[in-house]
């Protein structure tokens, strides 16, 4: 809503209000998340919203995905194709987002648990393709004010307090103690998102280099040179390595699915091939290929 809000008061100020649009996405996970969805629909319109710019969409949360991804992973595919569809109907150039400073540190904190490399590190892109964020350094607690002082109510989402969650762990129970321990006005958070911001300017200059490295290593049909890309340093050839596999359809490969291929190149022994959800990895004639798999095929292993 504070983000409906900004958006609405800084179209009207530029005279381009027929340029604005908003999409209430409904993912049907709760009793009542209709009657939710129409009253902010009712909101945005009787703040100013032109009308027919504001778009109600339901979505289906896919019980298979969520059986494999999670429910969080399965709603945020379900709520980011809702919002495709809608730039491609309305023609629009931006999808702007309302995640938060809080939300980023989350996001560090969950990838430092997780083990994560740089990438994950550097947490929520403040810009990534048509979406923006433009809240990311303003926190939950500035947008709540925001709201009050717009006399505007808000929905405060019950998954948000569900403990079964990481996130909802790392917010209830891990920032909390470490703003205690460190600071208690919130510099814990936003230390977390300088470092964001500081992975994020390392993680995009190694991954222009891998991409440019890419061009000596792929040979043939979309196979990687062994010998290239094991002149090539680590940080380097495990992200040429994820990009490859990526466009050769393996699902969301991580660090142990990587290693697993990048050791058919520095540590060759014969090995029969890696398994990589979506893909098999193999080593023939100094050349790695990965070929489709079965699906249920994932754990990484060097046989």
């Amino acid at each position: 809503m504070a983000l409906a809000v900004g958006a609405y008061e800084a179209c009207r100020r530029a005279g381009a209000l027929d340029r604005l649009g908003a999409v209430v996405v409904d993912h049907a996970l709760q009793e009542g998340s209709g009657t939710v969805a129409r009253a902010v629909r009712d909101r945005l319109t009787g703040m100013g919203y032109p009308a027919g710019s504001v778009q109600l969409r339901g979505v289906v949360v896919e019980a298979d995905q969520v059986r494999t991804d999670g429910l969080e992973a399965a709603a945020r595919n379900a709520r980011y194709a809702a919002f495709c569809e809608a730039l491609v109907a309305s023609g629009a150039g931006e999808v702007l987002l309302g995640h938060t400073r809080d939300d980023q540190a989350e996001t560090v904190l969950l990838g430092l648990v997780r083990g994560s490399g740089a990438r994950s590190l550097a947490g929520i892109a403040p810009r990534r393709g048509p979406y923006v964020r433009p809240l990311l350094d303003l926190t939950r607690a500035t947008l709540r004010e925001c709201c009050r002082e717009n006399d505007l109510a808000w929905w405060e989402d019950p998954f948000n307090a569900d403990e079964r969650f990481a996130r909802v762990r790392i917010r209830h129970r891990v920032l909390p103690v470490l703003e205690d321990a460190f600071g208690g006005d919130g510099s814990v958070a936003a230390a977390l998102a300088r470092t964001a911001a500081l992975a994020r300017v390392d993680a995009d200059f190694l991954d222009a280099l891998a991409e440019a490295a890419e061009e000596d290593v792929v040979v043939g049909a979309g196979e990687l040179d062994c010998a290239e890309l094991a002149f090539l340093p680590e940080a380097l050839r495990s992200r040429v390595v994820r990009r490859w596999l990526v466009r050769a359809g393996a699902v969301e490969p991580g660090a142990v699915h990587v290693g697993a291929v990048c050791r058919l190149v520095t540590h060759w022994h014969g090995q029969k091939g890696v398994d990589v959800p979506g893909v098999h990895v193999v080593r023939r004639a100094g050349n790695l290929s990965a070929e489709s798999a079965a699906p249920g095929d994932g754990p990484a292993a060097d046989v």
